[in-house]
């Protein structure tokens, strides 16, 4: 039994699902967003509420029922409330700058790093060491988050580069003289 992919998802006031096909279109206050499910889960949209069946139990199906759901379940919540990532620089020298939509990053190269501005993606500058990246979309917060990080990945001895708010980074003892 997949404990995800039976729960319905309660649609929250001011988002609707619209369904053509296997094409399915989450719209709410935050923005839309439309994605392909497969025909292999029943997704049976009701008034306030969405639920999903699956035909057999064999693993593959077993998978794709939970992953349906969470997919699914992260367009109502970001055409609701949003998606943010947040990340810090750590470092001499290591700053931020919104430049137009997109960002320029200070990382310790001989050249600045610029950050193109993404569709759909927002960035938000505090201070000149903490950045914001928002949106509607979970995958792709997460993957221009992921983007940023690998600029400068924090290094495990003094621990420079950019990290995420809530990342723990293991500190390593250097060379004993």
């Amino acid at each position: 039994m997949s404990r995800v992919g039976n729960k319905p998802i309660i649609l929250p006031k001011g988002v609707e699902v619209k369904r053509e096909g296997n094409l399915f279109t989450v719209k709410g206050p935050k923005g839309t967003l439309t994605r392909e499910f497969s025909d292999v889960i029943k997704i049976n949209v009701l008034e306030n509420e969405v639920t999903f069946e699956r035909p057999n139990d064999e693993p593959k199906v077993r998978a794709l029922h939970g992953t349906t759901r969470a997919n699914l379940h992260n367009m109502v919540v970001g055409v609701s409330e949003g998606f943010s990532k947040k990340l810090e620089l750590i470092g001499v020298g290591y700053r931020v700058q919104a430049s137009g939509k997109g960002l320029t990053l200070a990382l310790g190269y001989s050249h600045p790093v610029e950050i193109a501005p993404v569709e759909g993606i927002h960035f938000v500058v505090e201070g000149n060491t903490k950045i914001t990246v928002e949106g509607i979309d979970r995958q792709l917060v997460g993957q221009i988050a992921t983007n940023i990080r690998a600029k400068r990945p924090p290094e495990p001895y003094k621990g420079k580069g950019v990290k995420y708010v809530d990342e723990i980074i293991k500190r390593k003892e250097g060379k004993k003289g």
